[in-house]
């Protein structure tokens, strides 16, 4: 993670952006831990401008590259909400989360009392590409929730899984979690 995601990458998708406790790209690195969390500040802004309650909660993080992010979200997203809106969801205000890890995801769906939240973040850039978004899904979050309890699609870019398909994939898995009302494991 050398550079940032783009503040243009984040006001075209309609992001509302909050941080972790992370401060910097080196503590980001060294204390993964506080990619995790969400400061008291944080809470409070997120019980101020953001939909209590929502069925999804939709969250991206710049994860360990933010090239993946500035590729992806912009396609993903609009995907996402229009597919989980027509099967009857509420979704709830998109956030981007800057210094963000995966579990960040339970902090946040703790907070704002989602049933199920999906976190679209970069991947450590692999042999081929450093486009690769994943989404992880988790159902009824909550801080220290295993990821085994958690459900992922990964390989999301152009040349993997490209973003119309990873969108109906993320939007039919959302739709089995909501059914069978768990993630991970949980799932038959």
């Amino acid at each position: 993670m050398l550079t940032r995601v783009s503040e243009e990458t984040i006001e075209r998708a309609g992001l509302h952006k909050i941080t972790s406790r992370v401060s910097d790209q080196d503590e980001y690195l060294a204390r993964p831990d506080l990619g995790r969390e969400i400061s008291d500040a944080t809470v409070t802004e997120l019980r101020e401008a953001c939909i209590h309650a929502p069925d999804v909660q939709l969250v991206v993080c710049d994860g360990l590259s933010s090239t993946a992010v500035d590729a992806n979200v912009g396609d993903l997203l609009p995907i996402l909400i229009d597919g989980l809106e027509e099967r009857g969801f509420t979704v709830g205000t998109p956030l981007f989360v800057e210094f963000g890890r995966v579990d960040v995801m339970d902090a946040i769906g703790e907070e704002l009392e989602a049933e199920i939240v999906v976190n679209l973040i970069g991947e450590r850039p692999g042999l081929n590409t450093a486009k690769s978004l994943s989404a992880y899904l988790v159902y009824g979050p909550e801080r220290g929730k295993p990821t085994a309890k958690k459900s992922v699609i990964s390989n999301i870019h152009p040349d993997g899984l490209p973003a119309i398909e990873a969108g109906a994939q993320i939007v039919e898995l959302v739709a089995t979690m909501h059914e069978q009302q768990g993630s991970g494991l949980d799932l038959e």
